[in-house]
């Protein structure tokens, strides 16, 4: 592919998301292409969270929790977040971590108590896995990883539950959720989708795939910070007959009226446990607002056009790097993978060079095009910068080979 640098600059100024750019804070001097592990930092946000440590927290104590809205901060957040998905806005809120929420959807689910078989992917993103192995545990069933290539002939009578990430965390590769969601119903079997590397990158509809049960992280694409709080999604027709497994307090009908029982609170409130994180929410509230004035048939046509222009130029310049993420935009998220038997290596070289992307063990360097504030400048000189490093070998440096705790 030929796209030279003043091509890129073309392009960069017709980009009619390019004002979104000035949104985020984006150090100088570093091209960045993680935003698919952790998003870079919104300019709003920074003022917001001064506003509620001073002012609602500082000021306000603990008379904040109704005066500044805060106890209603998961279902604000969780409405805002809605139209990304596809969802309505009373079917998403925004609670804990990932890991905690998908536990508590695969405990609540419901499923037929004759069928034993939790099914999900061969190579699904671990901590899904490794959660579904304990929920299996716990609610006597078995936990059975099929290569993706077998999944949809693998759902059958003695399948209870499925387990699917929308968009692979390494490959890229995306599954047609409307298909395999329709699949699993027709067989009775309820599916959990993993959205944490699609909602914000991927055009997503929840409610007209007929998904019943999702969760996804706020720290990618949504740039809700490290940590951010995760959301949990259940369509409206199954709000009323889950009942979580982690029945906190918030969870409850009234709260405040400290009584033994438990009774659940209606809707997707039921869903919730502990007290509201309000520093995490608010930081993420601002990352969503980060999308406003933007469609995702927007983004997505941009990180079409990304993914082409950097592909070919890697292709080109970088022929030793080997794509593992499909081409065809309907089978793919918003992120690029390449196989190299030293990635490790490549990616640390590239890091000091100023290009951030991520390394996937065992041998795969991973790119984030995240449109909102990337251009196709960044990607030209992230391939230039890739080219040298490959062509004069200093990832070979030993330095580039030392691994700390995060890779």
């Amino acid at each position: 592919m030929s796209f030279t640098l003043a091509e890129a600059r073309a392009a960069d100024a017709a980009d009619p998301l390019r004002p979104c750019r000035d949104r985020f804070h984006l150090p100088e001097g570093v091209i960045y292409l993680d935003g698919n592990s952790l998003g870079p930092l919104p300019k709003a946000t920074t003022a917001r969270l001064a506003e509620v440590v001073d002012e609602e927290w500082g000021e306000g104590l603990i008379r904040s929790w109704n005066d500044r809205d805060w106890i209603g901060a998961p279902q604000r957040v969780g409405a805002r977040l809605a139209p990304l998905l596809g969802a309505k806005p009373h079917e998403v809120i925004v609670a804990d971590s990932t890991s905690v929420n998908l536990f508590k959807l695969l405990a609540a689910a419901p499923r037929d108590a004759n069928r034993k078989i939790l099914l999900s992917e061969a190579g699904n993103f671990h901590t899904d896995l490794h959660i579904a192995s304990g929920a299996a545990e716990l609610l006597d069933l078995q936990l059975e990883i099929a290569p993706r290539a077998e999944i949809e002939a693998r759902i059958g009578g003695d399948t209870a539950l499925l387990l699917l990430t929308h968009v692979h965390y390494k490959s890229a590769e995306r599954f047609d959720m409307a298909r395999i969601t329709a699949k699993a119903r027709e067989a009775g079997v309820t599916t959990i989708w993993d959205l944490s590397h699609s909602a914000g990158a991927v055009p997503l509809d929840l409610n007209g795939a007929g998904a019943e049960l999702a969760v996804g992280c706020g720290y990618k694409y949504l740039n809700g910070g490290p940590g951010a709080p995760a959301f949990l999604y259940v369509s409206e027709h199954l709000q009323d007959r889950l009942l979580s497994p982690l029945r906190g307090w918030m969870g409850h009908a009234e709260p405040f009226a400290f009584t033994d029982d438990y009774r659940p609170a209606p809707g997707i409130d039921r869903m919730l446990a502990g007290t509201p994180p309000i520093l995490s929410l608010a930081a993420l509230e601002c990352g969503l607002e980060a999308f406003e004035g933007v469609t995702i048939a927007r983004l997505w046509s941009k990180a079409n056009a990304l993914f082409d222009v950097f592909h070919g130029l890697v292709e080109q310049r970088c022929p030793e790097l080997v794509c593992i993420t499909p081409r065809l935009p309907e089978q793919r998220g918003s992120h690029i993978s390449f196989r190299h038997a030293n990635a490790f290596e490549v990616c640390q070289a590239l890091i000091e060079a100023g290009v951030i992307g991520d390394f996937r063990a065992p041998d795969v360097v991973r790119f984030g095009l995240t449109p909102l504030y990337l251009g196709f400048e960044d990607l030209w000189q992230a391939v230039d910068r890739m080219a040298a490093i490959l062509d004069s070998e200093s990832w070979r440096e030993p330095r580039f080979a030392v691994r700390g705790k995060v890779t």
